[in-house]
């Protein structure tokens, strides 16, 4: 098999490609920098510039499925260029890939789009599954429904669509717990707000098999890519305190602060999502990392 990613080379397409070879699976990947192209058999790289519209078509050959992954981050401050910006790289990258298969003789049979579990909306209370038809009014919410319904553009080319929605990402590598342990670790931590606010977590290896499993059982439709056990601010502060054997004296820090400090995105800290993965396990998947505590010891331990 062959697959083609786009944002191979961000955080956790890194780890699908490491768990494509693992595998076996053969890897295109398309880049905005010519210096990053790769000519190995197993690790192909191929030009695409989505603002100019340009991409080398030499990156379908072969390829049996798209794992599309590309997007402006959203950990920058959202001024109103930025996002337009952030919602533009997920909606024209994936026109452009439709758009480019159009002319196209290929055996691409599915896509596997990645999403966000910022689509729900902010809730206490509530307990999501894909089945929820109301859709946060957020920015975040506007970004994942864009994306979403580009994606689904793929359908009218025969090609089968699945979507994962990502949760709180967990990676040593970088991305979110990095910035979360880093005051933990200077006996500064703290949670935020209320800290009532439910975190829906993943085990970054889990998700990257999460993708590969949707792949190889060529499942269709929405699925979270969420952990089991969701957890409060709360339980994510004093577990990583606990694992990291650092003391949490200071009050938690009050959201008006956060605003001052972030802008906008500020809810990414305060919007509660408290997501199931239900669905991704009926269908025989099994996570290794089921507990916030064994997640935050493999990954900081």
């Amino acid at each position: 098999m062959r697959v083609l990613i786009t944002g191979a080379t961000g955080l956790v397409g890194q780890e699908i490609v490491k768990l494509c070879h693992a595998k076996g699976i053969q890897v295109n990947y398309l880049t905005t920098r010519k210096s990053k192209i790769s000519q190995d058999e197993n690790y192909q790289g191929f030009y695409w510039n989505p603002e100019t519209r340009d991409i080398d078509s030499g990156c379908f050959k072969n390829v049996d499925a798209i794992i599309h992954l590309a997007g402006a981050s959203i950990s920058k401050r959202w001024t109103d260029s930025y996002k337009k910006e952030v919602i533009d790289s997920r909606v024209e990258t994936t026109q452009l890939l439709i758009d480019s298969l159009k002319g196209e003789t290929h055996g691409i049979k599915q896509i596997v789009s990645a999403s966000a579990i910022g689509v729900y909306p902010d809730s206490l209370t509530n307990y999501y599954d894909q089945t929820h038809k109301e859709l946060s009014d957020s920015f975040l919410g506007k970004v994942v429904k864009a994306w979403e319904k580009a994606v689904d553009g793929f359908s009218e080319l025969g090609i089968k669509v699945s979507k994962v929605r990502i949760g709180l990402v967990l990676s040593d590598k970088g991305g979110a717990l990095k910035e979360i342990v880093k005051p933990i670790k200077f006996g500064v931590g703290a949670a935020f707000g209320s800290g009532k606010q439910w975190q829906s977590w993943i085990h970054i290896e889990d998700l990257a098999h999460i993708f590969l499993f949707v792949l190889e059982q060529q499942l269709e439709g929405v699925y979270n890519g969420v952990a089991p056990n969701p957890v409060t601010n709360n339980e994510l502060t004093k577990t990583a305190a606990k694992v990291l054997r650092r003391p949490l004296f200071l009050p938690n820090i009050p959201k008006f602060f956060m605003k001052l400090v972030l802008g906008e995105m500020h809810i990414i800290l305060f919007e509660s999502q408290r997501v199931s993965s239900k669905k991704i396990e009926s269908k025989g998947f099994q996570f290794e990392f089921h507990q916030l505590q064994r997640a935050l010891k493999d990954l900081l331990g």
